[in-house]
């Protein structure tokens, strides 16, 4: 359907000589422009209003007649515009649909590089007429008032400021309505025209916030759906103080890094952001999201400095994946840790060795150091050093020895503390690795041989000096429990069993549940055990404080694994024989179990051969058999070859003949003394003739 012509018609004209005159109805735009020229602007802006609420009320509209009434708001707009009526300026723009790009070119410290005089808009011709020809708003404010010093003068600066607040003011509620339009535009899912705005809309309408502080307006433009420049908005932000808002946009784009450079300079007091409670647990949870390699080797180092605990959760994932570091990797790593945070280190290389499971000597060897240092240094101190030896004291005078390992009494017995953490850590680890040089640590660990008595035993175990252990545990530290589990275990002084037990009940080393250092079951060498079974028995027959009744227990318990005999002559003549007769009572007895036990063995062995021989009788009866013979004086070899041919030929006779005939072998087809035998066959006739077995091979 056509629309009319906005034209005016006129049905009166007017003939003359030489013209042709016609009276027409005045147009929309004619009244606007006489009511503007006449400076009566209110009666412009009635008489737009008037003709908005005619088009609203038909039921279709021209496109001719809205483009004069866009053309009617825009030059009232700026006809109050360049006369500073900053507020009637903007709701006339509005309504006359400007594009925002041309009043925030008025704005150059908003607009920025948002877009530069090559970009173009289209604008009507009498518009652009009579736009102010000042390149921002402060010359308009300026020059409306050419009389007045806006500069120096104190009242005048001040109204200057006033009209400037006016119309940043004037601009905002512009670009809110423009939002407002765009979100109606979007629900109605209607082609919009303004598409290339947004940007300019929101980045401007963030400024604007940042500089008036509207905090809560900011933050609530910023959570919905936008189109703000990053580029523009950061140094606004920054300027400002909005640094919450910085990192809002920062997470929106993806730029990771400069959204941790950002919480960095919270954490380091750089900026200060009320809005931001914990940057910390901002900067682990977004490095935990992203599980970046890089970033968290980064990251992880910085935090370790300043939060050790949060920064090693960074540094040492749960879980690694499949892909495993180089042993490289992880000591360039560790060096780093060295260098930042050195009491980040011990539980670095607790990751590296308990979860990650690191089988590299060089980790295993630092960390063994680290704890021994860290145990040197704890014994230096007087009320440790005095705690300790009353540990010791107090096991040795007791009965617990019965019952309990000595580092099963430390761990139950001894106050939480950091000193008994690193102890229970140093014995376990010293135990449960192979990986580090036991001499090196063992020289460590001499320069207080009497306090770290158990430490020393351990890695004298680790390098088997059994006599040393045993005579330590049993003499020294009065742990005849562990003596005798090193002796059934194989050079173990604290089982699994134990250890895992105290990993279990400790608080302060409940960080190594799981490890695997006591995992693997090992198999003991029989041997081994009887070995050092009997330097034990020793220990507790000629140790400084001999110790008859453990030793009985010990004889009653491992009598399978003693010798009777090599027991009997190591019994002190002066023991009573009453400690020494259930033993040998038990070994006569088995001896002669065993006695009769091969009694019954042997004839059933033999009957099982009789009946083996039974069953291949027929099968080498049927193969036949081969006997050796002398060779020649001469040995040729050509006489070899021969007999080869010869037995090759008997083989054939053998499978042919019908009747078998017997052979006799005379004395001198035996060989010489010292000659060397030939082989020759014999046919199942004749092995069946009863020549005798011992000539065969």
């Amino acid at each position: 359907m056509l629309h009319p012509t906005t034209f005016p018609r006129s049905s009166i004209l007017l003939l003359g000589s030489h013209s042709l005159q016609s009276l027409v109805p005045a147009t929309l735009i004619s009244q606007a422009e006489s009511l503007l020229e006449n400076h009566r602007i209110l009666d412009a802006v009635d008489l737009a209003e008037q003709q908005r609420r005619k088009l609203e009320g038909s039921i279709t509209v021209n496109e001719d007649e809205l483009e004069e009434l866009r053309y009617v708001y825009q030059r009232i707009g700026f006809q109050c515009f360049a006369e500073t009526l900053f507020e009637d300026a903007g709701r006339n723009f509005f309504n006359g649909e400007l594009d925002p790009r041309l009043l925030v070119s008025y704005f150059p410290e908003l607009r920025g590089s948002l877009f530069t005089p090559e970009d173009t808009t289209d604008v009507f011709a009498g518009v652009t007429e009579r736009m102010p020809p000042e390149p921002s708003v402060d010359d308009i404010i300026r020059n409306y008032s050419p009389h007045l010093d806006t500069r120096s003068a104190p009242p005048t600066a001040e109204l200057r400021k006033i009209l400037g607040e006016a119309a940043q003011d004037m601009l905002e509620q512009f670009l809110r309505k423009c939002r407002t339009r765009r979100r109606m535009d979007e629900q109605s899912r209607m082609p919009s025209k303004w598409g290339l705005t947004y940007p300019v809309v929101d980045t401007v309408l963030v400024k604007l916030f940042a500089q008036s502080e509207k905090t809560k307006e900011l933050y609530a433009l910023l959570q919905e759906p936008h189109d703000v420049v990053l580029a523009e908005i950061e140094p606004v932000l920054q300027k400002n103080g909005q640094y919450n808002a910085l990192c809002m946009l920062y997470k929106q784009s993806g730029e990771d890094d400069k959204l941790l450079e950002a919480w960095a300079k919270l954490v380091d007091g750089e900026w200060t952001e009320e809005d931001i409670k914990d940057p910390i647990a901002n900067i682990v949870s977004l490095l935990t999201e992203k599980k970046d390699r890089s970033l968290n080797q980064k990251w992880g180092l910085w935090l370790t400095k300043r939060d050790p605990e949060r920064g090693l959760k960074l540094l040492m994932p749960r879980d690694s994946g499949k892909r495993r570091d180089k042993s490289e990797d992880d000591l360039a790593l560790l060096e780093q840790i060295k260098q930042t945070s050195p009491g980040a280190v011990i539980q670095f290389l607790e990751y590296l060795i308990l979860q990650k499971r690191s089988a590299s000597q060089e980790i295993h060897m630092q960390y063994a150091i680290t704890c021994v240092d860290q145990l040197l240094e704890y014994v230096s101190q007087d009320g440790v050093s005095k705690l300790w030896r009353a540990k010791a004291s107090s096991y040795s005078s007791s009965r617990t020895e019965a019952s309990s390992p000595f580092i099963s009494y430390f761990a139950s017995t001894t106050p939480d503390s950091e000193h008994k953490r690193i102890r229970l850590k140093t014995a376990l680890f010293l135990q449960g690795s192979s990986l580090y040089d036991a001499e090196a640590i063992l020289s460590r660990l001499q320069q207080h041989d009497k306090l770290l008595k158990l430490e020393i035993i351990i890695v004298e175990g680790k390098l088997k000096q059994h006599q040393s252990v045993l005579s330590h545990l049993v003499n020294d530290l009065h742990d005849t429990i562990s003596a005798e589990a090193y002796c059934a275990l194989g050079g173990e002084v604290i089982p699994s069993r134990v250890a895992l037990a105290i990993i279990d009940n400790t608080e302060c080393i409940q960080t190594w549940k799981g490890t695997s250092l006591f995992s693997q079951a090992k198999k003991v060498d029989e041997s081994l055990r009887k070995q050092l079974i009997k330097i034990l028995l020793e220990v507790y027959m000629d140790g400084s404080e001999p110790n008859p009744e453990r030793a009985a227990q010990l004889l009653n318990a491992q009598a399978v694994n003693l010798d009777v005999v090599d027991v009997i002559s190591m019994i002190p003549p002066t023991w009573s024989l009453k400690l020494m007769s259930s033993f040998l009572t038990r070994s006569f007895r088995r001896t002669l179990h065993q006695r009769h036990e091969a009694q019954i063995i042997k004839p059933m062995t033999a009957g099982q051969n009789l009946e083996v021989k039974d069953r291949t009788w027929l099968i080498l009866r049927e193969e036949g058999a081969i006997i050796e013979e002398a060779l020649g004086d001469d040995g040729n070899e050509g006489d070899e070859k021969g007999l080869l041919d010869e037995k090759a030929a008997l083989h054939l006779v053998s499978e042919a003949a019908q009747s078998p005939t017997a052979v006799d072998i005379l004395p001198s087809d035996l060989p010489e003394p010292g000659s060397s035998p030939r082989e020759r066959t014999v046919s199942a006739a004749e092995y069946e003739a009863g020549m005798d077995s011992s000539e065969f091979r």
